[in-house]
């Protein structure tokens, strides 16, 4: 039986055509770029709000130079010359007057009974026979005509969560499959809502099980439609994208996470897919479209991304086990700068083939996610309430060199063979059945680390009477919360934030006895303070008395005048930080306060630093990888038969925002310690970048070997 398309295109291309690429499209020289990238598939411009094909459809808009040329037939036919898989892309969700002048039934309605627009396009409603009619007819003829070995989709979700379609066929569909009517403003206490935003998920799986149907009918079974999605899981929620349901649905996905933005940084990329695998399985391919041209607060969709952004990105999608996929945007680029970028990396990538796929992560430390987490805890502060919290454990972990996997809440009883430790970052929302897992997984000896809110709400977002997961922590809620909540200020008249951590035992009180003095070794690093700046949120709890408390919490007192900044009361009993030993014997810890929120609002050393020895802690200082050495290094490890891969990625230097990267800043020495197994001893390791064999020393139950430098990233094959 013939392998399908989306099991072996692991190097893609997009030249995303342009209105006057018909005019002039120079066919030999993007063949030329297809073969010195070694792209093994094309994804290629089709229709939609666009067509680049003579369709037969009246209402379907062409490309304004597109004449009688057949500019899609031209590039499928001279791609399958080259032996490349071709997916046609859709751009599906908006159109002109015209269309909307004949079927003005079909598009989104506001509150005010106005067409939702965009310029002059109109966006359809995702219910609509837009939906559900037009554009599978369209898939048919697109099929018929040139049989695509699939489909990408850009903007297939529709209109996002901050518009409520008031259309007839969104009020009647709402109220025969909920009981409810249709809410017309946004509000989470509403049962009617709450209901909207489940059935607005649902029915864009509606529409991607209609479009895979009808493209599997008409072009066999492998004649996939994919709806691109994002990575990141706190970006698709506001569009109503499952990533959880959407994977079940499909053997691969297509990933439109183009570049870093303000908050993710490059190490998102390699997190991203690492989250994408997560859902979809190891076994499976993740083609990411990512860009060639300027993106950030400003887009330039002519000029070519500066080169170390876009290498930085690919390099660290490699990392985290995604397909390459170049995106330039129209066929004719007067800043030809973009192409210099592309083609080293992927024929890095095809030269490393066998390193980079069909391997498993190694990884004893699992962070955790839920899409009701995003909607029913976040509400409408999911940046504060959800995105701080994951973004401050994913930097202390990527700082800190600890190998960890996100998890969706969904999987821990799927996963938890593979988890030493589970990290849940204020994951407020708990469904029964996740909260049963997390009991189940410390009962089997896990070790826990849990923080702000997590397990305080049901599957609804509303609080629940009892905390799903209070009993593991040892601890009874007091209904109090200390210090600031919601937007902080700089202003220096307000000092809400202006609070501290007090760490215990104290070191540096007169008289205390030598006996006293020993701290707990999460608090290593910490000897020469008794304090630490919070400036967060803490959850008023009491322990039980088989909980130890290390650290406590210090009010808010003056920053101005500096007269006036001294601590008005030194000493609390108000837990901070809290930890147990489990019967089963797993290590739990509780951070009342919201270091993790913290640290991903400000990066304060001292935050990430106490986050990475909790994570330690808890993990019985079992963690499978060392990597010593100055710099900034995100670390991916996994296992293939026979050997370890580990990928180093550089980053130093590289997480200024506002701006570029502009030059590399080497780092080393770098020592990397790979933790023995009885099954594996390794003899040497083989470097895929810096193209040398090294040796490797093993003691004390250590793998060593020494790099004397990094530039920007290396691949290290222990064998």
């Amino acid at each position: 039986m013939q392998t399908p398309w989306y099991r072996y295109t692991r190097r893609w291309g997009q030249t995303n055509l342009s209105e006057l690429d018909p005019l002039d499209y120079d066919a030999i020289w993007w063949r030329d770029y297809w073969r010195r990238t070694a792209v093994q598939g094309l994804i290629v411009n089709a229709g939609g709000i666009v067509a680049f094909y003579p369709s037969r459809f009246a209402l379907h808009y062409r490309a304004a130079s597109l004449g009688d040329r057949d500019l899609f037939g031209e590039i499928v036919a001279l791609a399958r010359t080259e032996g490349l898989t071709v997916l046609a892309r859709m751009d599906s969700n908006r159109a002109d007057e015209r269309f909307y002048r004949m079927h003005p039934d079909w598009f989104v309605v506001d509150t005010n009974g106005e067409p939702c627009r965009v310029d002059d396009r109109y966006i359809a409603c995702v219910n609509s026979d837009y939906y559900k009619v037009y554009l599978p007819n369209v898939l048919e003829e697109i099929i018929d005509f040139y049989s695509p070995d699939g489909f990408a989709d850009n903007s297939w979700t529709g209109v996002g969560r901050h518009v409520i379609c008031q259309c007839e066929t969104c009020q009647r569909k709402f109220r025969d499959e909920t009981g409810y009517t249709l809410p017309t403003v946004a509000n989470w206490y509403d049962p009617a809502y709450r209901q909207w935003i489940k059935w607005s998920y649902r029915c864009r799986l509606e529409n991607w099980d209609l479009n895979n149907r009808i493209t599997q009918a008409r072009g066999g079974p492998d004649c996939l439609w994919l709806g691109m999605i994002n990575g990141d899981p706190i970006r698709p929620h506001t569009a109503f994208c499952d990533l959880k349901e959407i994977a079940m649905r499909s053997p691969t996905l297509l990933s439109d996470q183009q570049s870093r933005d303000e908050w993710t940084g490059f190490e998102q990329n390699g997190l991203s897919g690492k989250l994408l695998h997560g859902v979809l399985g190891w076994d499976k391919l993740i083609p990411e479209s990512m860009a060639t041209y300027v993106r950030g607060a400003h887009t330039f969709r002519k000029a070519a991304n500066p080169f170390l952004e876009t290498r930085f990105w690919m390099i660290e999608g490699f990392a985290g086990g995604v397909s390459p996929w170049w995106h330039h945007i129209g066929a004719r680029q007067d800043d030809r700068r973009q192409f210099q970028t592309v083609e080293p990396l992927m024929r890095w990538h095809a030269d490393n083939e066998a390193y980079l796929y069909d391997r498993e992560p190694v990884a004893n430390v699992g962070l955790l996610w839920s899409q009701e987490n995003l909607d029913f805890y976040g509400r409408d502060e999911v940046r504060e309430r959800v995105q701080l919290p994951w973004r401050g454990f994913t930097a202390a972990l990527t700082r800190a060199r600890i190998p960890y996997l996100p998890v969706h809440a969904d999987h821990v009883r799927r996963d938890a063979d593979r988890f030493a430790v589970l990290i849940l970052p204020d994951l407020g929302v708990m469904t029964d059945a996740q909260a049963a897992a997390i009991h189940t997984f410390v009962t089997r000896g896990g070790s826990l680390v849990v923080t702000g809110r997590s397990g305080c709400f049901d599957a609804w977002g509303n609080p629940r009477p009892t905390p799903a997961l209070d009993d593991l922590l040892g601890v009874y809620r007091t209904d109090k919360r200390f210090g600031v909540e919601g937007e902080h200020t700089s202003s220096w008249d307000v000092y809400t934030a202006h609070t501290y951590l007090r760490l215990l035992p104290e070191l540096h009180q007169p008289g205390a006895p030598s006996a006293d003095m020993a701290r707990h070794p999460i608090l290593s690093g910490f000897d020469e303070t008794d304090i630490l700046a919070f400036g967060g949120t803490l959850e008023g709890v009491a322990p039980e008395v088989s909980v130890n408390v290390l650290a406590t919490y210090i009010p808010p007192f003056p920053i101005y005048p500096p007269e006036f900044s001294w601590m008005r009361e030194t000493h609390t009993n108000i837990p901070a930080l809290l930890i147990r030993e489990h019967p089963a014997g797993g290590r739990i810890v509780y951070l009342a306060a919201d270091l993790d929120r913290c640290y991903g609002r400000q990066r304060l050393p001292d935050h990430g630093n106490l986050l990475a020895n909790v994570v330690c802690w808890a993990a019985r200082d079992m963690l499978p990888l060392r990597v010593d050495g100055p710099g900034y290094l995100d670390c991916h490890l996994y296992r293939q038969p026979g050997r370890f891969i580990l990928h180093i990625v550089n980053l130093s230097g590289c997480r200024a925002w506002p701006g570029y990267v502009e030059e590399t800043l080497p780092v080393g020495p770098v020592h990397v310690a790979l933790r023995l197994t009885d099954e594996f001893a390794p003899q040497r390791v083989a470097l895929q970048v810096g193209m040398q064999i090294l040796p490797v020393h093993c003691a004390d139950g250590w793998a060593g070997v020494e790099l004397p430098a990094i530039v920007d990233h290396e691949m290290l094959v222990f064998t």
